[in-house]
């Protein structure tokens, strides 16, 4: 599937910087971007997307400076400078694009005003399908960020073709560092949407027996709403990782071939997806609510097993509200086999629900702050002039 992604403010723009940087690892070429903020800083901090594709805007209105977690500002300069940023992505070239991703964190202001925005404008211009990747904050992060997020969220459900969430809640350890867990949720994002968006290319091992395209992925996420992801690996047995008893060598044929049989390598592919589907989400969710899903096997040709995939898709289509599931297998030379389950259309997530919620709160609040500050000077003395 080629993917022309879109980083959205800070956030965002490092997620498209990871997703190149993965593309150009791998010589795939399945990948192309552009970064887009208001804070020259934040622009400058990026690697792997080249200077021409770092696009400043805003610069009448903030300098170069950011938004400052407002989103309305983030909005604005987003509608204002539409243009600038349409240019700028068809200069890179959209003729051979299978879809549009925009990738931003909801909780700021750039990417959380803005991706709504470039979402709808992507949509009115362009055949390709616009989905959104959000991130949402985590609730000790404050409440201004949980009201930007939900603000955010709720225009984005209705601009973008699907959108992707990823809870940074669900995935936050106790103890670690701001930067360490920023980093480390990344990279958890980037393996996850990389394994999927690159499923169906040609690459050295072929192609699969089952092949997942990029019109699988399209037809699964074309109900719009939002989605998750699961994910879950697992080593590949094979004679050189195989555990050797103390006594194994005596009286015993050494095995030369695979541990695994045809009903071992069924077995656990089964397990895998099915680990991937009730494991961490990118979203935690009521799975049984996704009203379509795709399943997605990954690793070396001679694990891959055809009754296994199969199997896997019939016990997520029992365990979802809707009969859609797709799914099929993409050889890749690797040491592990993946599972990616995508969970498309959901009708619950408690922590959707847990945004809104707080946004509802804060905003009754700041409603109540402003009616305290138009109060404070009623009964003063007169001012020096009207």
């Amino acid at each position: 599937m080629r993917v022309f992604f879109i980083g959205f403010g800070q956030a965002g723009g490092k997620i498209v910087d990871m997703f190149l940087a993965q593309d150009r690892k791998l010589q795939q070429g399945s990948f192309r971007g552009i970064a887009v903020n208001t804070a020259r800083t934040d622009l400058m901090g990026l690697k792997h997307i080249d200077m021409k594709d770092r696009l400043l805007i805003g610069q009448t209105v903030v300098k170069g400076h950011g938004v400052g977690t407002d989103n309305v500002t983030g909005a604005k300069i987003a509608a204002d400078e539409i243009d600038t940023i349409i240019n700028a992505i068809d200069t890179r070239g959209t003729h051979d694009i299978d879809a549009f991703v925009v990738v931003a964190g909801l909780g700021g202001g750039t990417g959380s005003g803005g991706t709504p925005v470039l979402c709808r404008h992507l949509k009115r211009i362009y055949r390709e399908p616009v989905y959104a990747l959000g991130m949402i904050p985590a609730p000790e992060e404050g409440r201004l960020y949980s009201y930007n997020s939900a603000r955010s969220l709720a225009t984005l459900v209705n601009e973008a073709d699907n959108t992707f969430i990823f809870d940074n809640s669900a995935w936050k350890n106790e103890g670690e560092s701001v930067k360490s867990a920023y980093e480390r949720l990344n990279e958890e994002l980037v393996r996850r949407f990389g394994v999927l968006f690159r499923a169906g290319e040609v690459g050295k091992l072929g192609v699969g027996e089952m092949v997942v395209d990029s019109s699988e992925i399209i037809n699964t996420l074309r109900g719009g709403g939002i989605s998750t992801i699961g994910y879950a690996i697992s080593d590949v047995i094979t004679k050189s990782n195989q555990k050797k008893g103390l006594f194994s060598g005596f009286g015993k044929k050494e095995k030369t071939e695979s541990a695994l049989t045809g009903e071992d390598k069924s077995a656990k592919i089964i397990g895998l997806v099915r680990r991937a589907m009730l494991g961490r989400l990118t979203l935690p969710c009521d799975y049984t609510t996704a009203e379509r899903a795709l399943v997605l096997v990954a690793g070396p040709p001679n694990e891959m097993d055809r009754k296994g995939v199969e199997k896997s898709k019939s016990w997520v289509e029992e365990n979802i509200a809707g009969v859609e599931v797709r799914g099929g297998d993409y050889p890749l030379e690797s040491n592990y086999i993946a599972a990616v389950v995508v969970l498309a259309t959901i009708g619950n997530a408690p922590r959707i629900t847990e945004l809104l919620e707080v946004a509802k709160e804060t905003k009754q609040d700041v409603i109540k702050s402003k009616d305290r500050q138009s109060t404070m000077f009623e009964d003063a003395i007169d001012p020096l002039f009207e």
